[in-house]
């Protein structure tokens, strides 16, 4: 893997290196450089250009994510909560690795380039391509049980969308209770996991995806109307700097959820509120709901109107397709 990411490292620029010169600053063969690179090829999906005479090129530059460089940029109040950050070469899931990091602080950051299993909600795959979006979890430590954290994803979710406008980006939407659109198009997903005890402290992964350059070639896998950012943005965005306005909102969100619940982020979600008002179909494990939101209440249960009267609803998923025969998951 270390191999993968310092040959990476060198190509990055997106300028011709020759195999003797990498194999120089790597300290290998110029037999073991080339294997490196149809690894990066048949493995990853990086398209590596290789040109007799003058070397190897990435077709298009590529930024990874340097742990000491996002640190130096958070606002001094993040890294007030951040406990530690790592950047990781690739992950079954950043939320698996944090799940099993019983040691881990309070406020400790997972980010990987590339995930071999990246999980949404209900046990979905998140698709995860190598350097080309964001995947990364965040700790969050919390008294009083899982019964206190009801509206915790949609604080995390307005917490994404307001990093997002602060880099520029329009036209966002909330669907509830986490999801991130754009042009009512997927942009951005949010898993949240939890281990506790009822009525005591509370360790919670809030597990973000956000597609930000998705390459064609693997996105024949989202079964979902998806967009990313180089299609909601006039020029491209540093990843680096997308994921420290990402963590400079995320990692106070969490410590003002504990102190104050959901009320500071229920304005801002009202205003993005993709489907209040809208007809809608809550798909349950054991039947479908079919009625029209009318926005979400104090705790951040979906609130529909059915008959002349308001129900609500702490879970399940939400359709906006107009034929039953249409229902069906898709990817988180």
């Amino acid at each position: 893997m270390q191999r993968l990411r310092n040959i990476l490292s060198i190509l990055a620029d997106g300028r011709f290196h020759s195999g003797t010169a990498l194999a120089s600053r790597l300290g290998l063969s110029r037999s073991a450089v080339w294997k490196q690179i149809r690894s990066l090829s048949e493995q990853y999906n990086i398209p590596v250009q290789a040109v007799q005479g003058r070397g190897y090129r990435l077709s298009a530059v590529l930024e990874l994510l340097e742990a000491d460089n996002i640190i130096a940029a958070l606002s001094p109040e993040a890294r007030r909560h951040l406990g530690h950050l790592q950047i990781e070469w690739s992950l079954e899931s950043t939320n698996q690795w944090l799940m099993e990091a019983v040691d881990a602080p309070c406020g400790t950051v997972v980010a990987a380039e590339h995930q071999r299993q990246g999980r949404g909600r209900r046990g979905r795959t998140w698709v995860s391509p190598l350097g080309a979006n964001l995947y990364f979890s965040l700790l969050g430590c919390f008294q009083g049980g899982p019964a206190n954290l009801s509206g915790l994803s949609l604080a995390v979710a307005v917490s994404v969308v307001r990093a997002l406008t602060a880099q520029g980006v329009k036209d966002l939407e909330l669907k509830w209770p986490n999801d991130i659109l754009s042009r009512s198009k997927k942009l951005c997903g949010v898993l949240l996991e939890m281990q506790g005890e009822a009525g005591g402290p509370c360790r919670v992964v809030c597990g973000i995806g956000l597609n930000v350059n998705m390459p064609q070639t693997v996105a024949t896998d989202i079964d979902q109307p998806w967009t990313d950012l180089q299609h909601s943005l006039p020029r491209p965005i540093s990843r680096q700097r997308l994921l420290t306005s990402l963590l400079d909102e995320l990692l106070p969100a969490l410590a003002r959820y504990e102190q104050d619940g959901l009320t500071p982020f229920l304005d801002d979600w009202r205003r993005w509120d993709a489907v209040a008002g809208r007809p809608v179909q809550l798909l349950l494990p054991q039947r479908t709901v079919r009625g029209r939101a009318v926005g979400i209440d104090g705790q951040g249960n979906l609130l529909i109107e059915r008959g002349g009267r308001q129900e609500s609803y702490c879970s399940g998923e939400i359709s906006l397709r107009a034929e039953p025969e249409q229902y069906h998951a898709t990817a988180d």
